[in-house]
């Protein structure tokens, strides 16, 4: 978490986390869901936008815009790094 949206989730900019197993693959619609349950500790509506995340928060999948990895649909992979960085400032 960067860019701000590290203060939503205490301050705590890295999370290293091991997902439970659930039936079918995780994807980041998913993880957003863990995410809002697990590490979300304040004004979720700053950083969630119904399933996915709000604008002006921009992901990389393993440094890679996740526009290019199918947004919500990707299937995370062992090892995935997800970075989120919010884009929003205020004045």
């Amino acid at each position: 978490f960067r860019g701000g949206a590290e203060l939503l989730f205490d301050g705590v900019k890295k999370h290293q986390v091991t997902l439970p197993c659930q039936p079918e693959p995780w994807d980041i619609r998913s993880l957003l869901k863990w995410i809002k349950q697990n590490l979300l500790k304040e004004r979720p509506e700053l950083f969630i936008q119904g399933e996915s995340v709000r604008p002006g928060i921009l992901v990389l999948i393993n440094e890679a815009d996740w526009e290019l990895m199918g947004e919500l649909d990707y299937k995370l992979q062992d090892q995935d790094n997800v970075l989120f960085i919010s884009t929003l400032h205020g004045g």
